[in-house]
């Protein structure tokens, strides 16, 4: 009887909704060769941390002929002076104990101290600040605690810094290495003479070092900022020099030379003639200038850049006013110079000259473009200067107009069309030099009339 019985429950087993996932069995691990079971449990497989022996090394057997035994020998130290003798275990191979010195002897390094007799004392060791018996003191203290200054200016008898330690030490030991020198250039590239031990940095450093140490949060904090402004202020000024005073004297050639082609232009245009030159064919300096400057200050943000990509984008900025057919015929024109459309050793100096040549094709370019106009402005001139002659038929002013060289109505900077306005204009003036018709005046209606 169970407690279903006892309940009165039916036997019958409840539906289960989910049946149980078989999970996969996982493929027992092999234990490998060598190595213990306990080991094995503890690492649960995984690679060690550490590099293991190797297998094939753990079952290897000593060779049958050695005979090894571990033996309690006495052993001496070559680093100590009193020839003290100890004991320790000692591996000895077919009863040959080890020979040589003991194995950690090479590890004891101590400091070759400057020794000085008294003669040398007196001639070149002398302060008024320091005494003998205190001077040799300081040296053999420095030897037995291996210029261990915190030490040695505990052990000190009298009141002294270990600044103050370090001053006379170093500079006993510098006047001794000069004095036995045979020249002072022998001994030039020696640290203590090369260089020589600052008291005033040495303070001033540890100064420095225990105020930041002592420093709060609060003060990291505000140090920070102060940090962080000062280089935001140290990037602006550089940027804005660069901006007003270039370094490169590629853009002190740009700006000249488009000063004085600007210069140059503006001195051949006449300042009464009706055809103006396209703003294409005049350089605008200041943007020039301006674009070279933004140019430099770029770059120098990158700080570490290559010569062609400068150069690249200095003939950008030199080209910029320049249109897209100007550009193409500078680059032919540095082809049929045999010129490379890129320099292939891009020095300095050839980076400047490869530039100059590409503003004076410029040059060239814009004053062939000027004669141009220059020409088609005189040619109209002399198509027109018929009506002031003697003797020439007049003809109507439609006529007059077919006739006329074709000049171009977008050429003022203003947008307006000069051509129909100055016939307009012009019309009566012409008329009136013909003779004069008969005039057919409409007599005017008078008040009565109306």
């Amino acid at each position: 009887m169970d407690a279903k019985d006892i309940l009165g429950i039916p036997k019958t087993q409840l539906p289960t909704t989910q049946e149980k996932k078989s999970r996969p069995q996982k493929e027992p691990q092999r234990k490998p060769d060598g190595i213990s079971r306990e080991v094995y449990a503890l690492t649960g497989g995984l690679a060690p941390l550490m590099p293991s022996i190797d297998v094939s090394q753990l079952k290897k057997r000593p060779p049958s002929d050695e005979k090894i035994t571990w033996q309690w020998l006495p052993f001496t130290n070559s680093a100590r002076k009193d020839n003290l003798q100890l004991y320790h275990w000692v591996r000895v191979v077919n009863g040959v104990p080890p020979t040589g010195d003991y194995s950690f002897a090479k590890y004891n390094k101590s400091v070759d101290v400057v020794k000085y007799t008294d003669e040398e004392y007196e001639k070149y060791l002398t302060d008024p600040m320091w005494t003998k018996e205190e001077t040799d003191q300081l040296f053999e203290l420095c030897e037995r605690f291996d210029l261990r200054f915190i030490v040695i200016a505990d052990r000190f008898p009298s009141s002294r810094t270990v600044e103050e330690l370090k001053d006379r030490y170093y500079g006993v030991s510098r006047a001794i290495l000069i004095a036995r020198a045979p020249s002072p250039a022998d001994v030039s590239g020696h640290p203590l003479v090369k260089d020589p031990y600052n008291v005033s940095q040495e303070v001033e450093r540890k100064r420095a070092l225990s105020m930041v140490l002592s420093q709060t949060k609060h003060q990291e904090r505000k140090d920070a900022e102060v940090l962080a402004e000062a280089k935001r202020i140290t990037d602006s000024r550089m940027a804005s020099r660069a901006a007003e005073e270039p370094e490169m004297p590629v853009a002190s050639h740009v700006g000249s030379d488009s000063v004085d082609r600007a210069v140059v232009l503006g001195d051949t245009v006449s300042p009464s003639s009706n055809i103006q030159l396209p703003s294409a064919t005049v350089v605008p300096s200041t943007s020039i200038i301006a674009d070279s400057a933004s140019t430099l200050a770029s770059l120098r943000m990158l700080r570490v850049y290559l010569r062609t990509y400068a150069l690249e984008q200095m003939v950008q900025a030199a080209s910029s006013s320049a249109g897209l057919r100007t550009i193409k015929r500078v680059e032919q024109a540095l082809q049929e110079l045999g010129v490379n459309l890129k320099p292939k050793v891009p020095t300095k100096a050839v980076c400047a000259e490869h530039l100059e040549l590409r503003k004076e094709i410029l040059t060239l370019l814009n004053l062939q473009k000027q004669l141009q106009y220059k020409e088609a402005e005189g040619s109209s001139y002399r198509d027109g200067s018929y009506i002031d002659m003697p003797g020439t038929p007049k003809r109507s002013q439609r006529a007059g107009d077919q006739d006329r060289t074709f000049v171009p109505e977008s050429i003022n900077f203003g947008g307006e069309r000069v051509g129909k306005r100055d016939q307009k204009r012009k019309g009566p003036g012409r008329l009136s030099e013909a003779p004069s018709s008969p005039a057919h005046k409409r007599p005017r209606k008078k008040a009565s009339d109306l």
